[in-house]
């Protein structure tokens, strides 16, 4: 079972029970609802034809800043040199369920 969705401009394939690095986004007490689902597999191959009301939930796991990117600059015989960095902030979020046609989703217990 897994879903298909869209965040901060960039797609994530998920499943209950994933946790994943996404762009700040706003979230209310931990919690986080995506509406904007692309794709829904509840078997392998086979994708759910109707999504209407279809949405992922997830909660807060925590939050931090990304590893810092160097950006250069430099036009040569013109004595133009330009450096600077930058980190993304990030929401790490744990998926809890997936909504589709009236059925939930949830991850299954691990039995050991």
């Amino acid at each position: 079972m897994y879903a298909v969705i869209k965040t901060g401009g960039k797609q994530y394939r998920v499943t209950p029970g994933d946790t994943l690095k996404i762009e700040t986004t706003a979230n209310e007490n931990g919690n986080i609802e995506f509406a904007d689902v692309l794709a829904v597999s509840a078997e392998e191959g086979k994708f759910e034809s109707e999504l209407t009301g279809a949405k992922v939930l997830a909660s807060v796991v925590g939050t931090g800043r990304g590893e810092k990117i160097l950006v250069f600059k430099l036009k040569r015989k013109k004595q133009y040199k330009k450096m600077q960095g930058h980190r993304q902030n990030y929401v790490e979020v744990k998926i809890n369920e997936i909504l589709v046609n009236g059925r939930s989703f949830k991850q299954e217990a691990k039995t050991a």
